[in-house]
């Protein structure tokens, strides 16, 4: 008896296609398939409804298969494995269409914690890195004056002053890690 070609195709859907779809856009509902990232977001929808889709119809076979009844047939005669991944893509669709993730205009996602030390951490490098090249050029022009003139006490005390400022920064930055 050969399938007929409306069953062949819904049961592809069912087995490669919708469950996974319909978790994907549950579990990532600012996803939009429009826009700057489209192309992007397509693929990555598309991939992810994939192998969701497998592991899901792999997952429900197996436990089906082990489960009490002593196993099944994948047969439009007795659908147990379809009716399972078809009720996986309904509640998967109810809970994307609950969570906004088929309306026009994508909901928030999820608000990034700001980590210590990453606000200015760019800005806090720069700084850093000049403060060790003033610290080197005063240095250096030490090492070539002699030691007791006034201009060495000038160096000196500018010194300490770039090596105070250096060490500042680095005390409050670690203090943000501590707290």
């Amino acid at each position: 008896m050969g399938a007929n070609p409306v069953e062949v195709v819904v049961g592809l859907l069912l087995v490669f296609a919708l469950p996974g779809f319909a978790l994907t856009r549950a579990l990532f509902p600012e996803w939009r398939l429009r826009g700057p990232d489209a192309l992007e977001r397509i693929v990555e929808t598309a991939t992810l409804s994939l192998v969701t889709s497998v592991a899901l119809t792999v997952l429900v076979g197996f436990a089906l298969l082990n489960g009490p009844g002593g196993g099944f047939q994948a047969s439009w005669s007795q659908p147990v494995l379809e009716g399972v991944l078809a009720g996986i893509a309904a509640v998967g669709f109810a809970i994307a269409l609950v969570r906004g993730g088929f309306s026009k205009t994508a909901p928030s996602g999820p608000a990034p914690e700001a980590s210590p030390g990453v606000e200015g951490a760019w800005e806090l490098l720069r700084r850093l890195e000049g403060l060790y090249r003033q610290e080197r050029r005063l240095r250096h022009e030490i090492r070539g004056i002699p030691a007791g003139s006034p201009r060495a006490a000038e160096l000196s005390q500018q010194l300490e002053q770039v090596r105070s400022e250096s060490d500042r920064l680095k005390r409050a930055r670690e203090a943000e890690y501590g707290s």
